[in-house]
C-alpha cells in the first residue's frame, strides 16, 4: 500500500521519540539489559520473517564477524547506554542529544576517513556542544553530580551510532539495509539475553512496563526499521535521515504529555542549539541561510 513519504517520515520520528517514552517507564523496573535484551530480541522476532519474505538472508553470507560488529556498536552498546541514561535523564532531555549522532558521524569520518571538513562543520559541532551544556545548565548543583554519568553515556551511546555508521560504509555498503538491520537486531539479541541472565529483576514488574518493552520491541524498533527503509527507497537516505531533526520534537511532546515532563526555556533554548549544530555539520543549514 501506498502512501504520502512525507506522513510515514512523521509517522517513524513519532515512534522514534515514543521509544524514549517507552524506555523512561521500563528501564527502572527492568533494568538496561535486560530491557535491551528483549528489544532486541522481540525486533529480531519482527523483522525475520520479512528478511526472508524479501530473500535477503543470502545477503548476510560471508559478513557474519562484520554484521556482528555493527550488532555491537550500532545496537547492543548503544541501546545500553541508553537505557542506562533514562534511569536519570528524562525522556524529552535524552532524545534530545540522541540528536548528536549525525554529528559524531561526521566526526568519526573526518578522523577515520580522513574527509576534509568545511568551517561549517567545526562551527556545527562547537555549536552542537555548546547546545548540550545549556540543555544541562539548568541543573541543581546536586542534580548536576547526577546527570553528568547518565549525559556522557548518552553522549557514548551516539558515537557509537556515529562510528557503526562510518564502519558500515567501509566494510558493508553492498548488503540491504534490511538484511543489515536484522543481523544487526540478532547479533545484539545473541549476547544481550545471556547476558541479561545476571541482570534479572528482583521486584515485580508492572504491567506499564512489560507493555512498554513490547511496544519497544515491536513497534519502535521492528515496525520502525521497515519504515525507515520504505522512506529510504521513496526520498534516498540522504532525506530519510531528516528524521533526526523530528525525533525530539516528539520526544519532548510524549515526555510532557504522558510523564509530566517540565519543559523549561533551558530545554527549549538547548534543543533548538543542538538542532542548529546538527543541521550545520551535515550542511542542511548552511552560513548563508541564516545570515538571509
Amino acid at each position: 500500500m501506498k502512501t504520502n513519504p512525507l506522513i510515514e517520515l512523521i509517522l517513524l520520528a513519532a515512534i522514534w521519540g515514543a521509544s524514549f517514552l517507552f524506555m523512561r517507564v521500563a528501564s527502572p523496573e527492568f533494568g538496561p539489559v535486560l530491557l535491551m535484551a528483549l528489544r532486541t530480541l522481540i525486533a529480531s522476532l519482527v523483522l525475520l520473517p520479512f528478511l526472508f519474505l524479501k530473500k535477503q538472508q543470502h545477503a548476510l553470507s560471508g559478513k557474519y564477524k562484520d554484521v556482528f560488529f555493527v550488532g555491537m556498536f550500532n545496537t547492543a552498546i548503544p541501546f545500553v547506554l541508553f537505557g542506562y541514561a533514562t534511569l536519570t535523564l528524562s525522556a524529552g532531555v535524552t532524545s534530545v542529544l540522541n540528536a548528536t549522532t549525525p554529528m559524531f558521524g561526521v566526526l568519526v569520518a573526518f578522523i577515520w576517513f580522513k574527509e576534509k571538513t568545511s568551517f561549517n562543520k567545526i562551527v556545527g559541532l562547537a555549536v552542537g556542544f555548546i547546545g548540550v551544556y545549556i540543555l544541562m545548565s539548568d541543573k541543581s548543583a546536586h542534580q548536576q553530580s547526577a546527570v553528568i554519568l547518565p549525559t556522557l553515556a548518552v553522549l557514548l551511546a551516539t558515537f557509537c551510532y556515529g562510528f557503526a555508521a562510518n564502519f558500515t560504509k567501509a566494510r558493508l555498503s553492498g548488503i540491504g539495509s534490511l538484511a543489515l538491520a536484522t543481523g544487526s537486531q540478532v547479533s545484539a539479541t545473541l549476547v544481550l539475553v545471556p547476558l541479561s541472565f545476571f541482570f534479572l529483576p528482583n521486584q515485580a514488574i508492572s504491567i506499564e512496563a512489560i507493555h512498554s518493552v513490547i511496544l519497544l520491541g515491536v513497534i519502535c524498533t521492528g515496525f520502525a526499521y521497515i519504515l525507515f527503509f520504505r522512506l529510504i527507497a521513496a526520498l534516498g537516505p540522504n532525506n530519510a535521515i531528516t528524521v533526526t531533526y523530528l525525533i525530539p520534537v516528539f520526544g519532548m511532546l510524549w515526555g510532557y504529555l504522558f510523564l509530566n515532563e517540565q519543559l523549561t526555556t533551558n530545554t527549549i533554548v538547548g534543543s533548538l542549539t543542538i538542532l542548529l549544530g546538527v543541521g550545520l555539520t551535515t550542511g542542511v543549514i548552511s552560513r548563508r541561510m541564516l545570515k538571509r
